[in-house]
């Protein structure tokens, strides 16, 4: 049989662990499959597929796409607006890219290869705090 001072401390640890269980559920994001099942690939309009969706730090932007005719290249608004290559912040080439997003305001990727970004492989999304 437990004292009372065992008892306390069992009802300490119950709500502790209950506590960081729950934050820990609270912190997952949403995981946003870019482009849904077309994934990212050319000729899609990922202004319309962001209409409606809320995105918040602590997400996952999902990108799958072939990685021999693909990439994913994280960029400022004036790269995405001209869709250039050569100053970026984060390149990725794997086909199934999960980004965490990890800041309020808004993110610009495009596809780095060929004319693929001027054939609207690309994506702003504005996140929410």
């Amino acid at each position: 049989m437990l004292n009372q001072g065992n008892q306390f401390s069992s009802l300490i640890i119950l709500y502790a662990i209950f506590s960081l269980s729950s934050l820990m559920l609270k912190s997952e994001g949403t995981e946003h499959i870019v482009g849904d099942s077309s994934g990212w690939e050319l000729f899609t309009n990922y202004t319309n597929w962001t209409q409606g969706r809320e995105f918040h730090v602590g997400d996952v932007l999902v990108f799958n796409y072939k990685s021999d005719q693909h990439n994913v290249m994280q960029v400022n608004s004036t790269a995405y607006t001209d869709c250039g290559i050569d100053n970026y912040t984060s390149l990725f080439t794997k086909g199934n890219d999960s980004i965490i997003i990890s800041e309020v305001g808004e993110l610009w990727f495009i596809c780095a290869v060929g004319d693929h970004c001027e054939n609207g492989q690309k994506l702003s999304i504005n996140v929410a705090p």
